[in-house]
């Protein structure tokens, strides 16, 4: 997902937050070759991690509203469709937001709210839980169909004092259902964002994503952030020592995890016979 220069952020209605994206963003470039994007999935060699140790998670285990000891959301629909010109307006009731035997559902629903036709959900840890380095693993099930845009990703904690893109965006998985099966991962910075054209980007196509619950994995260090599917790694970002204009990641950022409808990058076709649609999330959990 992207934001907005600190100087067009406008306040949303949300819980405890006041920044997000507020111009409409093109659609990302499609694939940036760095030194640090691999070409190829590379299969990590096999390791026994026994320096880090569970320090969050939520397994989603009690049906109902989502823990509110973990979790806030932003509600409304932003400024200018959350700056990408999305569709859907966000709540915090059940029916988008609900922990389901034994899963958290973000449901997108074809229903008319805020100006909207459609309602969804957008979950974040601000103002409960940060952190600064790690492994953050995500199981979920994204879901299908023209319009659809699951993201699983993090801002900096400093967002509403530095502004985006200098708080740093981590997106730990992008979907799209106009484009099935590809997926696409990407960070943003004050020197390396879409506005400027310089993010650094990565795509690739990963068949049969949406038929079952893959694990999404961030391991991020001082050093380097490293994507990973089902502990396949697709993509590097290397901290190359020019300071946190092109690697802010040394601070805490938050997670986030929505449901986007159209926008900028979910396309202007909205398949209505899909609804309701679903991302199904079977756990979050963070190692250091």
């Amino acid at each position: 997902m992207r934001l907005l220069p600190f100087s067009l952020i406008i306040c949303i209605v949300s819980v405890s937050f006041c920044a997000q994206k507020e111009t409409p963003a093109p659609p990302p470039i499609a694939e940036v070759t760095t030194p640090t994007t691999p070409t190829t999935p590379t299969p990590p060699t096999p390791t026994i991690d026994t320096t880090r140790k569970l320090v969050w998670s939520d397994e989603f285990s009690k049906d109902g509203a989502p823990d509110s000891t973990k979790w806030a959301y932003n509600i409304g629909t932003g400024s200018n469709g959350w700056g990408n010109n999305e569709a859907q307006f966000y709540t915090n009731e059940l029916t988008n937001a609900r922990i389901e035997n034994g899963k958290l559902i973000i449901e997108a629903r074809k229903e008319n709210r805020g100006g909207k036709s459609y309602t969804s959900a957008r979950l974040i840890t601000l103002g409960k839980t940060t952190w600064t380095y790690g492994r953050i693993e995500v199981r979920a099930k994204i879901p299908k169909g023209f319009g659809t845009w699951p993201a699983i990703w993090m801002l900096g904690e400093n967002i509403n004092s530095v502004g985006w893109p200098a708080c740093g965006e981590i997106d730990i998985m992008e979907h799209v259902g106009k484009d099935q099966d590809v997926m696409f991962w990407s960070i943003h910075t004050k020197r390396l964002n879409w506005t400027l054209g310089t993010q650094q980007t990565f795509s690739k196509r990963v068949n049969g994503i949406s038929n079952d619950f893959r694990v999404f994995k961030l391991d991020w260090t001082k050093e380097r952030l490293q994507f990973y599917i089902d502990d396949v790694l697709y993509f590097t970002v290397n901290n190359d020592g020019r300071g946190v204009d092109f690697y802010p990641f040394i601070a805490p950022q938050y997670l986030l995890m929505n449901l986007a409808i159209g926008g900028n990058f979910g396309g202007s076709t909205i398949d209505d016979s899909i609804f309701p649609v679903r991302m199904e999330v079977d756990y979050v959990r963070v190692y250091q």
